[in-house]
């Protein structure tokens, strides 16, 4: 009998598939988040890209639900400080379950770009050329609880914000799948946010020095899920800290047990931060 020509073009497809597992044993697609539930809304991994994104580091990862996470602004002026804390230090006046490093900041700890916190301006003029803005806790129902704006595409105003908490960074990927930093940017640590297809804020840090344009092509790449994110500051002022209490319990995979100290700080020196934002429960 005759096979149909349709058959024929399965069988060899099949076979390059066979013959590039066997022949090429050391290409792996990234590895799948595994992820440990801390409380209620909060999940954290540690992620490894892999061969799908060769340039791009091990990163820390923290899926938070706006639905049952609130976030909240914090600058050391607008709280009566002398000078910015370091992030352990934001965390026990804070107590908040996660804190990660807001944008980038001036010689005078002045924020560079739009900031509120509870409706109100904190004495910051909008970026002209970041159009990333990372909002919060809106004032009327039927709104996200928390999401990224793209100022190039979105309008916000400014006098009569719609959001509680806002804070404006670098754009990194946009809704079209376009990657909006130049390629040839510094090898740095980074501070990534961003908002899944479901909704969720991811946050992520990496743990070596990258490329903001290859974090993007690794999202289009690997975390097809992203559907837009933006770069928070990074270098010496990337920095994320997980309550160290939420781990006093059993893990769903032992293994994970080491994670406790990568969320906790151990990942490097922390200079102080003057305006970094909070995740708490609702």
């Amino acid at each position: 009998m005759k096979k149909p020509r349709w058959y024929e073009g399965a069988k060899h497809a099949v076979l390059v598939l066979f013959l590039s597992v066997v022949l090429l044993p050391g290409l792996c697609p990234a590895q799948e988040i595994s992820w440990e539930r801390l409380s209620d809304g909060l999940m954290v991994s540690v992620w490894k890209p892999g061969d799908a994104c060769p340039t791009v580091p091990t990163m820390l990862v923290v899926d938070m639900d706006p639905e049952r996470i609130r976030f909240s602004v914090h600058h050391y002026a607008q709280e009566a400080l002398s000078e910015p804390p370091r992030i352990d230090e934001w965390q026990k006046r804070t107590g908040h379950h996660v804190l990660f490093n807001a944008g980038l900041f001036r010689e005078n700890f002045a924020y560079l770009g739009l900031l509120y916190k509870d409706g109100r301006p904190l004495g910051s003029r909008r970026h002209t050329s970041w159009q990333g803005l990372f909002v919060a806790e809106p004032y009327v129902m039927g709104l996200k609880k928390a999401r990224i704006f793209d100022l190039a595409a979105e309008r916000f105003d400014e006098e009569q914000p719609r959001y509680r908490e806002a804070a404006q960074a670098l754009m990194l990927l946009d809704l079209t799948g376009k990657i909006r930093v130049r390629e040839g940017g510094k090898h740095a640590y980074q501070t990534i946010v961003a908002e899944t297809e479901a909704g969720h804020i991811l946050l992520l840090k990496s743990l070596g020095a990258v490329r903001l344009y290859d974090i993007g092509q690794c999202f289009k790449d690997a975390l097809p899920a992203v559907r837009q994110a933006m770069a928070m500051d990074g270098g010496s002022s990337s920095d994320v800290r997980i309550l160290g209490s939420l781990w006093e319990k059993d893990l769903s995979v032992p293994e994970h047990a080491s994670w406790k100290s990568l969320f906790g700080g151990s990942t490097g020196s922390h200079i102080p931060l003057p305006t970094v934002i909070g995740a708490s429960p609702r």
